[in-house]
């Protein structure tokens, strides 16, 4: 995962993390789903970044092994 999309999972993460919240202090139903939809838009992204960083460590791996033959 790039730093810049890392970087912009965190920010959604702590945006829906401060609306979580704001909607806990005032009982705003809506604040506080949309905050929990923002954090789970966040887990989401850093997953599919980390799969895909997975995918490209392996690749890398097999790449040097078959150099070594």
């Amino acid at each position: 995962m790039s730093t810049e999309d890392r970087a912009k999972a965190i920010g959604k993460n702590l945006e829906g993390k401060a609306q979580e919240i704001f909607g806990n202090i005032t009982g705003n139903k809506k604040d506080q789903v949309e905050g929990k939809a923002k954090q789970a838009e966040a887990a989401a992204r850093h997953a599919a970044e980390d799969a895909k960083n997975a995918v490209k460590n392996l690749t890398d791996q097999a790449k040097k092994s078959i150099d070594k033959l």
